[in-house]
């Protein structure tokens, strides 16, 4: 296992000096993430993006993501078109040697939260979700603040989508999956680039809209759709977490054993009723996800990749881009490295 921490690149508040200066990180997540949604990525664009990371003294690790277009969640047309751009983004990639891809298949929204700064008793604020707050959000001005952060959608552009996904429910939405994986994944590992797919987040249908990876059986399906080394997972503690029902360390062991996660999202999640929760510290203890249980299970199984802390509180006055916060997150890596240590007979990583 290798710790990994995310960046926005240069737009981001925390410089990469910053993130050399967290004991153990080595490498870095990041994206283009000004390209066009459907456009091949730039080569050039890339390369240079890891050699100021690697000027930082880290490595790009993981690209965090190369954003699906709808059309391919749609079905529609275009999408074969897309999904060579997309293709031939993985091969730019394996190019230059970045090995593992998180993207996700969430249909119109990225992960979305009700409450971007929910007060906690200890005076720090966290990202927070109320089914109920949501069916208040009025959509008919588009996606205005909502943390969808991998499109903007306005008014009319946005009904129309919700319009169009009438006629695409689970059942269809897995089919359009398979279609892109079909078509991705020998890419991918032709191209030596691990594919991590991430679950959704929160982890059930949302606006109306069907999310199908949010359960053990969801991740057991993705990988059986193409049944190759490179189809894989994020195993992101937060999102499965938001379920009561997900077994995470058995499901970290279930997947850990057939070689398929590719990328370790972990952060603590404390549900408070039907459909609600909000993010805590990452300790163990502050919510329901037993992390240490959850890094046993990976390192009984082999796990050698990247993991992150993911989401943090805004802590001691830090003000920025609402999880990203540079001082919890460190926080939360420094106490990942702890129990992998201790889990590994304090041999280090």
């Amino acid at each position: 296992m290798y710790v990994t921490f995310r960046w926005f690149g240069p737009s981001d508040p925390i410089p990469l000096a910053h993130i050399r200066q967290i004991p153990g990180v080595q490498g870095v997540v990041s994206a283009l993430y000004d390209v066009p949604v459907g456009d091949a990525w730039p080569r050039a664009r890339l390369e240079r993006l890891g050699a100021d990371i690697d000027a930082a003294g880290l490595k790009l690790a993981v690209v965090e993501s190369i954003p699906v277009h709808e059309d391919i969640k749609l079905g529609r047309p275009s999408r074969d078109r897309l999904i060579a751009n997309y293709c031939a983004s993985v091969r730019a990639m394996g190019e230059l040697g970045i090995a593992v891809l998180c993207y996700n298949f969430m249909p119109v929204f990225d992960w979305l939260r009700t409450d971007l700064a929910m007060p906690l008793p200890d005076g720090s604020t966290a990202l927070a979700y109320d089914d109920r707050a949501l069916a208040r959000m009025d959509l008919s001005r588009g996606t205005g603040d909502l943390p969808g952060w991998a499109a903007a959608y306005g008014a009319g552009e946005l009904q129309a989508l919700l319009a169009a996904y009438r006629d695409v429910d689970a059942e269809r939405l897995w089919d359009h999956l398979a279609h892109f994986l079909e078509r991705v994944v020998p890419v991918a590992e032709e191209s030596g680039v691990r594919m991590a797919i991430h679950p959704d987040d929160p982890p059930w249908p949302i606006f109306g809209l069907p999310r199908i990876i949010c359960r053990g059986p969801d991740l057991d399906r993705l990988v059986r759709l193409v049944d190759r080394p490179a189809n894989g997972v994020t195993f992101c503690t937060g999102s499965l977490g938001a379920l009561p029902d997900n077994d995470l360390p058995a499901m970290a062991r279930r997947l850990g054993e057939m070689g398929r996660i590719h990328f370790a999202h972990c952060r603590n999640v404390r549900v408070t009723g039907e459909r609600q929760f909000h993010e805590t510290p990452h300790p163990s203890a502050c919510g329901g996800v037993d992390l240490g249980e959850v890094l046993r299970a990976l390192r009984d199984t082999g796990f050698s990749g990247p993991m992150r802390p993911d989401h943090g509180r805004m802590i001691w006055g830090e003000r920025g881009r609402p999880g990203y916060g540079l001082y919890d997150r460190a926080l939360g890596a420094t106490y990942l490295q702890g129990l992998w240590e201790g889990l590994r007979g304090g041999g280090g990583a």
